[in-house]
Order: structure tokens, then sequence, then C-alpha cells
């Protein structure tokens, strides 16, 4: 926080004008402290609120789910928890809006903040309820993708404990060419076809090059 002015630090601005007028991501970001090498702490906060689809994912996540973010060791995801608890006993935790999912641009703007600065492939699971509203966005694994590394029984786990009726699935190309590769179409049809047994559909599979998608779905791949 301290390459931001001191009017904007979110210590600073809670200490001058109050708690509720600071986003949730400031609030977070108070409570984190610090960022991760290269990621301002602010930036650690929105990428968290992402992931979990806003404060009440965050508060329902377990600690072993924190610990799966990158920069969130076991000490910050005790403060979480505590910090949570604390204000589910003053009076409950109400949840935020959702966006709804509907397109693959809605997609890759939820997406894109997350791997626009990575050297690695990294794949996503976004699960949404029956009217397509985003409940949290699952990180399933990073490295180059194939079957052993993304597994329907590690992309379903997490879909099966959000309560999703659907999934979207994301991943990025750091080569920065969107177009899906050969694995790329099986995997999502040995995903696809996992999903139907399991009574979750799986809507589309959009891949992020640089600044650019390609919608499996949208191609007819899916």
């Amino acid at each position: 926080m301290r390459d931001l002015p001191l009017a904007e630090r979110p210590r600073e601005r809670l200490q001058s004008l109050g708690a509720g007028v600071l986003s949730s991501a400031e609030l977070l970001a108070v409570i984190l402290g610090r960022g991760v090498a290269g990621e301002p702490v602010l930036q650690s906060a929105q990428r968290l609120l992402t992931h979990f689809g806003g404060p009440s994912g965050i508060a329902s996540a377990s600690v072993e789910e924190l610990l799966k973010l990158k920069g969130i060791g076991l000490a910050k995801a005790c403060q979480l928890k505590a910090a949570f608890e604390l204000a589910k006993r003053a009076g409950g935790i109400k949840a935020e809006y959702q966006p709804c999912i509907k397109t693959p641009e809605d997609v890759f703007q939820i997406i894109y903040p997350l791997v626009c600065d990575e050297k690695k492939e990294h794949f996503f699971c976004l699960m949404l309820d029956v009217k397509s509203k985003l409940i949290r966005v699952g990180h399933i694994s990073a490295g180059s993708l194939d079957e052993s590394v993304v597994h329907p029984r590690e992309v379903f786990k997490e879909a099966l404990s959000a309560s999703a009726a659907t999934v979207i699935l994301a991943h990025n190309h750091p080569s920065g060419e969107s177009e899906p590769s050969p694995d790329d179409i099986g995997l999502s049809a040995r995903l696809r076809e996992a999903g139907g047994i399991m009574g979750i559909e799986v809507l589309d599979h959009v891949i992020i090059g640089g600044q650019t998608f390609t919608s499996l779905k949208r191609q007819g791949l899916l």
C-alpha cells in the first residue's frame, strides 16, 4: 500500500472517513496488510473477491480453500476466517450482487485480470447457479494442461461443493494465441461428458490468449 498516495491508502481512508465508505477490496486489503511480490495488496484483495464471488464466498471458504490461493499463507487465512467469524457474530454477512454470466465476453472480463501477466497456463471453473449468476471462480490447476493435471474429479468437486447448476471452463495461453489445441478440444469433451453424468452442464470453454479469446461453444467445438 506504500505505492499509493497517502490519501488513497485503505488504512488511512478508514481512519479519516470511516469503514463504511471503503470498498470490499479496500477492507480486505486492510486485513491482509500486504500483497505478494509484484502484486499490490489491493490487487490481491480483488483477486480474492473474484475467486470466491464476493465477501460471502470468502466467509464460507475453509482454511484449506484459502490456502490454495497465491499469496495466502496460514497466517492470512486465519486472519480472514477470524475477521469473517466476528462479522457473522456481530450480525451476519449479506451476499453481494453476483453478475450473470451469459456470454464469452462476460467470462473474459472476469478471467483476464487473473491471467494477464501469467507465464503458465491456469485452468478455472466458473460455477453458476440456475439463473446463470456467478457463485464463485475455482482455480483448478496451473501448468501445462493435460488429463492428469485437469481431472474431472477436481473440476466437479469444486462445482458440487458450490452447489453449482452449470459451469464454464476457462484457461489462458501464455503464448498470446487463443486458438484451441487438439488437447484443449479433447479435454473439453471429456469434462462435458463427465458433467453430463453428474448432472452439471458444461456451458462453454473459453480460452484467453493475450487480449483476445476463443469460445469453443461459439466455434462449434463443444
